[in-house]
């Protein structure tokens, strides 16, 4: 009986935690995009580190203002000012600009828009509250706080954050190693020409190498290696030594010329073939020495897709990456009709967008044929369709996944 879906996820994230055990190393601040880290980051300061102003205005004491909402002004303060020997007369108020330090008797900055000046000072027009417009210390970070947690991805954001920390290097999981190779004897590389009026563009190599990419991994390109059972098995052995991952495409389905499954038989261990999904049916997974295994469909989308939506976790738990509960999904009603067959679990694609009602549906691509690339190029999610049901009507609720960042 074909594993689930399910099954087959729990399995490879087993595995993954099992063999769990990257590398660490110190990178730079501005090296460190997209990599994870390895252990928490540490505030070494407080953020602010002094009480500033958040706006330009008028410094006020509480005390001043319930006697009196005309303050004559006593000065200014500017941004970088030292204010450690300010002189500030009781029943006045200051002059502040934006991340101006704020002296520490203080009680509000008011915004220049909420005063009138006078000959006489400044008139204060509304309720003055103790504290406003004040930026405290530490408000942003505190001095030994945790800011990042391990395991964290780096992003533009968590990285420019970082940056007002001061902190300089930071220690991040080595990158995964992960050994690619496609099989046939059709296949043709991108940018040559096709070998022979049967043969193809080997685009599932070029796929797999943008989804690596992007997932931050170091790449081994062992290129294309023809049907021929013993190349296949030498090519999977001199992988396995190379890389922590290894990941083919074709080559594990039923036919008299796929032979990527038989050397894994021979060289390591299967610790499963085939999956109870549409598409990519025909998924190996296992293990060779200390390298994991996986083994892709030859179908384009069906390696997308597999890749999608069991190597990605897969290298996320190897790279030491917090995993989500679930990517964002929902249930909406789909406004076309879909074909779908009892027994397997489909991932469908589809466009999420809003109905002239302001109602959120979902429509279908159109054929999700294994073959039909195009299906990607306008979607935006997945439509996920249980193992058990058949053709879904117009107007019946389906499961939408949004597509992560990965196909972004």
């Amino acid at each position: 009986m074909l594993l689930t879906f399910e099954q087959a996820k729990k399995n490879i994230l087993e595995a993954a935690s099992i063999n769990y055990h990257p590398l660490t190393k110190k990178v730079a601040l501005f090296d460190a995009l997209d990599r994870v880290t390895a252990e928490p980051i540490i505030s070494p300061i407080n953020v602010p580190s002094f009480n500033n102003s958040a706006m330009d205005g008028y410094a006020v004491r509480l005390s001043d203002i319930n006697q009196s909402k005309l303050l004559p002004l006593a000065g200014s303060i500017f941004a970088g000012d030292d204010i450690s020997n300010l002189n500030w007369p009781i029943g006045t108020c200051l002059r502040i600009m934006t991340g101006a330090p704020v002296p520490d008797e203080a009680d509000a900055v008011i915004m220049q828009e909420q005063t009138e000046q006078s000959k006489s000072g400044i008139n204060f027009l509304h309720e003055i509250k103790i504290g406003s417009n004040i930026r405290y210390i530490g408000e942003d970070a505190k001095q030994g706080a945790i800011v990042v947690t391990k395991g964290t991805r780096l992003t533009i954001p968590t990285l420019s954050s970082l940056a007002t920390l001061g902190i300089a290097e930071i220690t991040v999981f080595d990158k995964l190693k992960v050994a690619i190779f496609s099989t046939g004897n059709e296949l043709s590389d991108i940018g040559n020409p096709l070998i022979n009026n049967s043969a193809i563009y080997d685009s599932n190599r070029f796929t797999l190498k943008l989804l690596l990419t992007k997932l931050n991994c170091q790449i081994i390109d062992l290129g294309i290696i023809e049907d021929d059972p013993n190349k296949i098995k030498q090519t999977l052995e001199a992988a396995s030594k190379l890389a922590d991952l290894v990941i083919t495409s074709g080559g594990v389905s039923v036919g008299d010329a796929d032979y990527t499954k038989t050397a894994l038989e021979e060289l390591g261990q299967i610790k499963f073939w085939k999956i109870a999904i549409k598409p990519g049916k025909p998924f190996a997974f296992g293990k060779i020495g200390d390298a994991l295994f996986c083994g892709l469909p030859g179908n384009p989308v069906s390696t997308l897709v597999t890749f999608y939506q069991l190597v990605q976790p897969l290298i996320l738990t190897l790279t030491g990456q917090n995993l989500l509960a679930s990517d964002l999904s929902f249930k909406v009603k789909t406004a076309t009709n879909l074909k779908k067959s009892v027994g397997r679990l489909d991932f469908q694609r589809g466009v999420l967008q809003v109905n002239s009602d302001g109602e959120l549906e979902v429509v279908s691509t159109g054929q999700q044929g294994s073959h039909l690339t195009q299906s990607f190029n306008q979607a935006n999610c997945f439509i996920i369709l249980e193992q058990e049901r058949g053709n879904i009507a117009k107007g019946e609720f389906v499961t939408v996944e949004l597509f992560n960042n990965l196909l972004k």
